[in-house]
């Protein structure tokens, strides 16, 4: 029985119809749905945590979701953010990693902090607010954590299942957070708050569906999962969350953080269940950390990797949120209070090379505090336009410069070389499924000794060489240790060191930190486990990621020298971009000729007469068939649009 009763047959005969209908109507909608693209371009949006790190407040957020609204939505800033520990109570001894202040709900479930949201009292979540920011035009995206929290694991709350209703029950059990949660796995930065779940599980899978299908019920649009890449790889995990998005009856924009030790290989992994994600440690206000981007980004495009296939629809590297204006600090219990560190020239660099590497564009500074520079930096239509229609953007290594000073001009090539340059080692982690992370291999069973073999034709100044740790079966603890990591290595850097090799820092690690494995005091956790493969690899418990060590040229790792991207615009135009990483004005140059063999297929450039306009300068340059060349401001870019034609 349905509860219907039909007496006469034309009432039959309108109900099928009605149903019919309905039926054909619903077809037509996850048809429409299932032909639209997602993040067709670069996302584009504000993100609290560069200025407000994680105090921000539901009226300081929509506040500030109004001004963006009004000022940024115009240009394509579409998505609000909120970044993370929303859910965390500001009160006296509550920080970054604090444990005990979080509000869960019952099925160990996170929910904002009534104090700092108020409409989230009752159990409504973030619904009120999002429902506030979509009336403004706007998408609504949060920041989570991967795995689950540890005040939900000590409270050994139940896993929900959100299918059925209720209580997770398998094996004629309730299961609970002790149940799933992986103690031994807890997010390396931040070893108070979160650990990974276990997604053999059934009652694993059931709690973080339970999660994502709670955000969708609130309206968010825009989930940023964090502690899961990098360094922190869970490759199960985001897997997982990617199809439980694209069971959600509404699109959701997928974005995963770290970026710390990305590789080209790593992002192929990732790529097609994701809509971003991060390729270096967090971005900041400093020089270094924005030259951090040009070597990760060069071989990100040199892969294919930007705008490949993604979670229904495209993917994007993102070299993380643009730290300009009015900012906060890294780690602080404050709000926005300084001026971002970064100069005019510095600035420009940054948002030219976020723009013509099609970066997702994701503005932190406080936009209740917009200064006419900086707005009209992140606004400027010419590199809004480089972001969103470019294509073949790549790193073009074909120029010359010359080092202005006030007595001589210096001429240097762009890569400098020489015999007497040092080759140094940095230790690092990439896919295991990268050539070159088959290298290690045991030197000295007795006393636990394995080296890297080396890979590449460099000269290294030494052999790098690890020593496995003997273990001391003392404690019960230990025993337990012992169970749970056999065969496992536990390393250090000689056979008599306290400190051992753990793949990812404690602490959060920004774009210029180049050396990714830390030494720390030896203890039982995945982030010091490693395993010896026969194939030569060194993988880590953590991240499953495996250990290899890069060669760097001491001439190579400062911030100096100059750097080149070009691309082709969606009207034939070129784009040609150069960077003076020098702390002197250079003059910087290069041949059209070139150009046209780096841009394949751009035949209106081969004997062609060019006129070109460059940007900072505001200068327009007659015709020309040979090259373009500027003097750059030190730290300063210059870029030039050109418009060419053989006639």
């Amino acid at each position: 029985m349905t509860g219907l009763s039909v007496e006469k047959t034309g009432s039959t005969r309108s109900i099928v119809f009605f149903i019919i209908l309905n039926l054909s109507i619903f077809s037509l909608s996850i048809e429409a749905r299932s032909s639209q693209q997602h993040a067709s371009f670069p996302p584009r949006g504000w993100n609290s945590y560069d200025s407000f790190c994680w105090t921000i407040s539901e009226a300081e957020f929509l506040q500030s979701a109004e001004i963006v609204s009004k000022r940024l939505l115009p240009h394509g800033y579409q998505y609000v953010v909120v970044d993370y520990l929303w859910y965390r109570k500001k009160v006296e001894g509550a920080y970054v990693d604090s444990l005990g202040f979080d509000v869960i709900d019952e099925w160990g479930r996170l929910h904002p902090d009534p104090g700092r949201w108020p409409s989230s009292r009752g159990g409504k979540g973030f619904t009120e607010v999002a429902e506030k920011v979509h009336r403004m035009g706007l998408k609504f995206g949060i920041h989570v954590m991967g795995g689950i929290s540890a005040q939900a694991y000590n409270a050994n709350s139940l896993v929900m299942d959100s299918v059925k209703g209720g209580a997770y029950e398998e094996s004629g059990r309730h299961w609970r957070a002790k149940d799933i949660g992986i103690k031994e796995k807890a997010c390396v930065w931040m070893s108070h708050g979160f650990m990974s779940v276990n997604i053999k599980l059934g009652a694993g899978k059931a709690f973080l569906r339970s999660l994502y299908r709670q955000y969708a019920e609130w309206g968010v649009d825009f989930i940023k999962h964090d502690c899961v890449f990098g360094t922190d790889f869970n490759i199960e995990e985001i897997t997982f969350v990617s199809e439980v998005l694209k069971e959600l009856d509404r699109p959701v924009l997928y974005s995963i953080s770290p970026g710390t030790s990305v590789t080209p290989a790593m992002a192929k992994e990732v790529s097609q269940l994701v809509n971003m994600y991060r390729i270096t440690g967090d971005d900041w206000d400093t020089w270094k950390d924005v030259t951090a981007h040009f070597d990760i980004s060069r071989d990100l495009s040199a892969s294919s990797m930007i705008g490949a296939r993604g979670l229904q629809g495209k993917s994007w590297p993102d070299l993380d949120m643009l730290p300009l204006g009015w900012l906060t600090d890294q780690g602080s219990n404050v709000g926005p209070h300084r001026a971002c560190n970064l100069n005019l020239e510095e600035q420009k660099s940054q948002m030219t090379l976020w723009s013509i590497a099609k970066s997702p564009l994701m503005f932190g500074g406080d936009v209740r505090n917009l200064d006419a520079t900086t707005y009209n930096l992140i606004t400027n239509p010419t590199l809004l336009e480089i972001n969103s229609y470019s294509s073949n953007n790549k790193e073009f290594p074909y120029i010359t410069a010359t080092r202005v000073s006030r007595n001589k001009h210096k001429g240097y090539p762009h890569h400098p070389t020489g015999k007497n340059i040092s080759t140094k080692q940095a230790f690092g982690l990439t896919s295991c499924k990268e050539p070159k992370a088959n290298t290690w291999s045991i030197v000295d069973k007795n006393r636990g000794q394995i080296c890297w073999n080396q890979h590449s034709s460099e000269k290294l100044e030494k052999p790098f060489c690890l020593y496995n740790r003997k273990a001391l079966l003392a404690s019960d603890k230990k025993l337990k240790h012992n169970q749970l990591y056999q065969g496992k290595l536990h390393l250090h850097t000689n056979d008599k060191a306290q400190s051992c090799l753990a793949a990812s820092s404690q602490q959060k690690l920004t774009s210029k930190d180049y050396s990714r494995g830390a030494l720390s005091p030896c203890k039982l956790d995945a982030n010091q486990m490693w395993e010896l493969h026969s194939n030569g690899t060194l993988e880590n418990s953590y991240s499953g990621l495996c250990a290899v060590l890069n060669p760097v040229k001491a001439a190579e790792a400062s911030s100096n020298g100059v750097r080149s991207w070009i691309a082709t615009g969606r009207r034939g135009e070129v784009y040609v971009a150069f960077f003076n990483l020098n702390q002197e004005k250079t003059k910087i140059s290069a041949k059209i000729s070139d150009i046209a063999t780096a841009l394949r297929g751009k035949k209106n450039l081969v004997g062609a007469s060019c006129t070109s306009h460059e940007l900072w300068s505001g200068k327009d340059f007659g015709p020309t068939k040979d090259s373009v060349s500027i003097q750059v401001e030190p730290h300063g870019p210059a870029l030039f649009v050109l418009h060419c034609s053989n006639a």
